[in-house]
């Protein structure tokens, strides 16, 4: 079965950096294009960051320049490295992958919190 299972979440102040990984198994991870979403206190959850299963990234404008989206497909991992922290980053951070067999798969989420 297809699992995900995100780390790397804490506080951090402004400014700061965090880095999240999402270790993936039940399928086969290198094929499939892996993404990073976010909720926040009140908020529906948006999209952050996309990486597809050739390398090709996507961010959300709110994020571009500051995040980076990487893969180790040995690990069948997937990374977001968060620099330049705001507090409007302040989310819980889920790991996504749409299945073949036509079903959305998300990990439980770890919270990052941006405050000083």
């Amino acid at each position: 079965q297809v699992q995900l299972v995100e780390s790397g979440g804490g506080l951090v102040q402004p400014g700061g950096s965090l880095k999240l990984s999402c270790a993936a198994s039940g399928f086969a991870f290198s094929t499939y294009a892996m993404s990073w979403y976010r909720q926040a206190p009140g908020k529906e959850r948006e999209r952050v960051a996309s990486i597809g299963s050739r390398d090709s990234t996507n961010y959300a404008d709110s994020v571009k320049g500051r995040f980076t989206i990487s893969r180790d497909n040995d690990k069948n991992t997937v990374y977001l490295q968060m620099n330049s922290l705001k507090p409007e980053d302040t989310a819980v951070y889920y790991c996504h992958v749409y299945h073949s067999d036509g079903l959305d798969y998300w990990g439980k989420g770890t919270l990052v919190t941006v405050s000083s």
